[in-house]
């Protein structure tokens, strides 16, 4: 029974030996490490900047408004949000479709924090050698000073990652007073706490786990990869047959290829794989192979590039067509959406109103003096200033706003105004429309309509 048990067990997941990527020196590893500090860098400083006496990147759910820098979104801006979103993926379709997986590579969240943490790993165990040799002695000081002061650095950064990704949601200066007081609240314990150990345990352990397993770009790539996308691929007509040699004795005198089978270019995969088998959905196009490859073509005095960024077409001896109909397309898409973006963006009104109709009296008859409407007008001033704003009405003979036409707005700050309106009895017949206008009396670009309807009798149902 217990045999029959282990063995659906070992069907139905197979335990995966532990990686010790190998380091390696090179153009495509210098140009991960500058990615690795300048995104770090950008998530790690963003909550410490200022701007206008306020944080200058606040995600500010309870008040609903997101900072970022100049720009100050609302909810009614959502649409903004979601146009970026939209833009981002099609950028993604776009650039993988040119240069394949260079977000996985370089830029990838998983990719930047791994490389983060396996360099803290070779601080304190070593390089590869090293600390397979160290896993597999016993334990002793040694062994357990280097483990425990790698931990303890890994949930150092890890938390003050969950710090930093919280600080964008609550004050910076706010939260670092509160968890040194001791009085941060639960939510904001429970979201620095999980967004540490997500950190921790995705780049700490699981690692290549997460490229392999859990993340569906890998699945759907290859519906964005044609013959003419780039690719880190291996030269198998150069490089095969595979064998070894030295450098007094030619390849070529043994019948062998480029490859001298070092693998290298396997010990450098973070996730594991020998690029020589052909495209995978594993790799990552980190081009660590690259590097490696090009260090022992070196050292043979090889020309570089068994292994490169090339496409499939080019390794068949024909021309590579960087401009073919699919990135006419993304490239016209993207352009469009960047388009609207920017001009949503640039011409944001710097003042928002909103009508609310009175429903529990459509209209009232007040003599001589009309027909009375009562609305609610909610004013959001979305500028840094504060806007003194004269409001009016158009649309009917007559109409007229015969309460207060005036209002100031603090900056950054919603205000709601009850008005009533009157038309005279000729002009107000059934529902028509009328139109709110609200114009910044210190500011004559800020001028902003919205329409409503105007109740009376005779036709006055909704």
């Amino acid at each position: 029974m217990d045999t029959a048990v282990k063995k659906v067990n070992e069907g139905l997941y197979r335990t995966e030996a532990k990686i010790y990527p190998r380091d390696v020196k090179g153009r495509y590893a210098r140009l991960r490490r500058l990615a690795m500090f300048v995104l770090l860098g950008i998530f790690y400083i963003g909550p410490f900047l200022r701007w206008d006496d306020r944080q200058a990147v606040l995600f500010d759910l309870p008040a609903r408004k997101f900072h970022i820098f100049s720009v100050t979104l609302w909810p009614q801006d959502f649409l903004l949000l979601a146009l970026l979103l939209i833009i981002a993926g099609v950028s993604l379709f776009f650039f993988t479709a040119l240069a394949g997986r260079l977000w996985c590579g370089y830029a990838c969240p998983q990719t930047v924090w791994t490389e983060a943490f396996v360099w803290i790993e070779r601080v304190f165990e070593g390089d590869r050698m090293k600390r397979m040799k160290l896993d597999r002695a016993p334990w002793n000081f040694n062994k357990i000073w280097r483990k425990t002061g790698k931990q303890v650095a890994w949930i150092a950064l890890a938390l003050f990652t969950g710090f930093c990704f919280v600080g964008y949601f609550t004050p910076v200066g706010e939260l670092y007073t509160q968890i040194v007081t001791g009085t941060i609240g639960g939510w904001a314990t429970f979201w620095v706490l999980f967004y540490g150990f997500a950190t921790y345990g995705n780049a700490g352990f699981m690692r290549e786990q997460v490229c392999k397993y859990m993340c569906p770009y890998a699945r759907f790539q290859s519906a964005m990869f044609d013959k003419d996308t780039l690719i880190v691929t291996y030269d198998q007509a150069r490089g095969e047959p595979r064998g070894g040699r030295s450098r007094k004795n030619p390849a070529a005198a043994k019948g062998l290829g480029d490859c001298t089978d070092c693998t290298l270019c396997v010990q450098v995969c973070p996730t594991g794989i020998d690029i020589r088998e052909g495209l995978q959905y594993e790799c990552i196009a980190c081009a660590a192979c690259v590097d490696a490859c090009n260090v022992v073509m070196d050292k043979m005095g090889y020309e570089r590039g068994l292994i490169r960024y090339t496409t499939e077409h080019a390794l068949e001896g024909r021309t590579t067509k960087v401009l073919r109909p699919r990135m006419f397309v993304y490239a016209a898409v993207l352009g469009a959406l960047l388009s609207v973006f920017m001009y949503s963006l640039i011409n944001k009104p710097a003042v928002i109103v909103d009508v609310l109709k009175d429903r529990n009296a459509l209209y009232r008859d007040i003599g001589l003096r009309g027909i009375e409407n009562t609305y609610t007008l909610h004013l959001i001033n979305k500028t840094n200033e504060r806007q003194q704003l004269a409001l009016s009405v158009e649309g009917l003979p007559g109409i007229e706003i015969t309460t207060e036409t005036t209002v100031t707005i603090q900056p950054e700050t919603s205000y709601k105004l009850p008005v009533a309106v009157t038309a005279p009895h000729e002009s107000a017949v059934g529902g028509q429309n009328i139109t709110f206008v609200v114009e910044s009396i210190n500011n004559d670009k800020i001028n902003t309509r919205e329409e409503s309807r105007f109740r009376g009798p005779d036709g006055n149902t909704l």
